[in-house]
């Protein structure tokens, strides 16, 4: 029996309004966690708010609107250096010996840069331009850019470039493998990558048969448990990123529980089923920047040459350094993931307390390849919690070329940020294998969900970026005269490369 020290008292509280309650029972049908059960003695319905993750999907489900979720109000002893989070962490590790594992993005209160920055606006001597009526330009092309015009033995100019990604507007969806998620959300992902001219990424897991046919607009993963990983997975994508380093558990490896390895999820990762997917900390063949070359050119190598070849790290306190050798490294492009970044499954303690800002590490970064006079040798995408157009337009103009979404696009396909991804029971059919609950989740309308949002997204950054008197993604990017701090100290505004409002 446990110890009476390690009750904790829930974090959520579902409430049922009895005078509207009509017994359907939609509510235990919907939840996976078993919150919701009928009693066959008593006739009625019960409710074990110690199950509950707050997916509000009983909520939303509930034909009379007889439910809803509220926060517990039972606390410990308040108390501003040991606040009730972390002593019930303490009775849970007392209790287990076992280390804490928690999901999606880092939620400490943590500063926000983007929320610190404004963006400046034209007026009259450079006037605004009108996107509703006239020509705004958001395509972005991805890779290295040549340093400047070559020619031929016979004068002419040679025009053949590197093998580039073109995008129709400056976002992609960022790596989330299939295993973590489900089938039906990379359905959605894939699909929606087509129909809007961008990319989304496998993440680590493989590439599942189905999904194939959209290889024009995949990006394969190469991680350091190589996973799925065959000549045929790297030709089917358009671009192959090496994954150094994540930004949600910078410097560890990756972890999907065997339960979630079964099936489809088995074969395409190419383990045997019921084993635990473990990546290793390291990629066992990268210990300099010159292994990372190695790797770099294998795989162009491998697939001909056809292939932009991306390098993912994680955002920490050298972060510049790193960037600068990746962009020696023959890599075509650099993708940068902020400690905000989601993650399935990551040790609680690395995700709250491992990395720094994505806004810090960006303007470092393009900040230290332009001085060192190779910006052109790498895009560069950012990413880690992305939350809105205006997050995009920031992002670029402290540098980067494009952006990646995940929680943002998961939110798209009907996430509630209940942060229980590595339970695998997922009410809304995302972040589960379990068919039941995968069946939830509308490829189609999931499909539509994020065209929507990015189309939305799309239509704020032509806005802001008429605003600005600037008609095309080029001109914003690295454009940080546009940007103007708020409440930041003079170091922080230093590494941002921008001047404070009023200035």
């Amino acid at each position: 029996m446990p110890s009476p020290i390690d009750y904790i008292y829930p974090e959520y509280e579902v409430v049922r309004n009895e005078g509207l309650c009509i017994g359907c029972r939609v509510c235990e049908r919907q939840c996976a966690n078993g919150v919701h059960r009928f009693d066959e003695k008593s006739g009625k319905l019960t409710i074990d708010s110690s199950l509950c993750v707050d997916c509000q999907r009983c909520v939303a489900y509930c034909p009379t609107h007889a439910l809803k979720v509220v926060k517990s109000d039972n606390t410990f002893k308040e108390n501003a250096n040991w606040p009730g989070s972390l002593v019930g962490e303490i009775y849970r590790q007392a209790s287990s010996g076992g280390m804490l594992l928690s999901s999606m993005g880092n939620p400490r209160d943590y500063p926000s840069y983007f929320d610190r920055m404004l963006i400046n606006a034209s007026q009259v001597t450079n006037p605004s331009i009108d996107p509703l009526r006239e020509p705004m330009e958001t395509r972005v092309f991805l890779g290295s850019k040549p340093s400047g015009i070559r020619r031929g033995p016979d004068g002419q100019i040679l025009t053949e470039r590197p093998p580039r990604l073109t995008l129709s507007t400056p976002i992609l969806f960022s790596g989330m493998s299939y295993g973590s998620i489900s089938y039906n959300a990379h359905a959605a992902l894939a699909k929606a990558a087509q129909t809007l001219g961008i990319y989304y990424n496998t993440g680590e897991g493989g590439l599942h048969e189905d999904f194939y046919p959209y290889g024009e607009n995949t990006i394969v993963q190469v991680a350091s448990g190589r996973f799925g990983v065959h000549i045929g997975y790297l030709m089917a994508g358009a671009a192959i990123e090496i994954k150094m380093g994540q930004g949600a558990k910078p410097g560890i490896g990756g972890h999907l529980p065997g339960a979630k390895v079964f099936g489809d999820v088995s074969k395409t990762r190419m383990i045997p089923a019921g084993t635990d997917a473990i990546s290793p900390a390291p990629h066992h063949d990268i210990y300099s920047i010159e292994d990372l070359r190695q790797l770099v050119f294998s795989l162009k190598e491998a697939t001909g040459y056809t292939k932009p070849v991306i390098v993912k790290i994680a955002a920490v306190h050298n972060v510049a350094a790193i960037a600068s050798g990746v962009a020696r490294s023959g890599a075509d492009i650099l993708a940068l993931d902020g400690f905000r970044g989601g993650t399935g499954a990551a040790p609680t303690r690395i995700r709250d307390n491992v990395g720094i800002p994505l806004e810090l590490a960006l303007a470092a970064v393009d900040t230290r390849l332009r001085e060192e006079g190779i910006r052109g040798n790498v895009s560069i995408i950012a990413g880690g919690s992305i939350r809105s157009s205006a997050d995009v337009v920031k992002a670029l103009a402290l540098g980067a070329d494009a952006v990646y979404i995940g929680t943002a696009a998961l939110l798209a396909l009907g996430c509630h940020l209940c942060r229980s991804c590595q339970a695998g029971k997922c009410n809304w059919g995302i972040a589960t294998q379990r068919p039941e609950l995968v069946s939830r989740l509308d490829p189609e309308e999931g499909t539509k969900r994020l065209v929507n949002l990015v189309t939305a997204w799309t239509r704020e950054i032509k806005e802001m970026m008429g605003g600005m008197g600037i008609n095309s993604i080029e001109a914003l990017i690295g454009n940080r005269l546009m940007l103007r701090g708020i409440g930041l100290s003079e170091t922080e505004l230093k590494i941002l490369g921008i001047r404070h409002a009023g200035e």
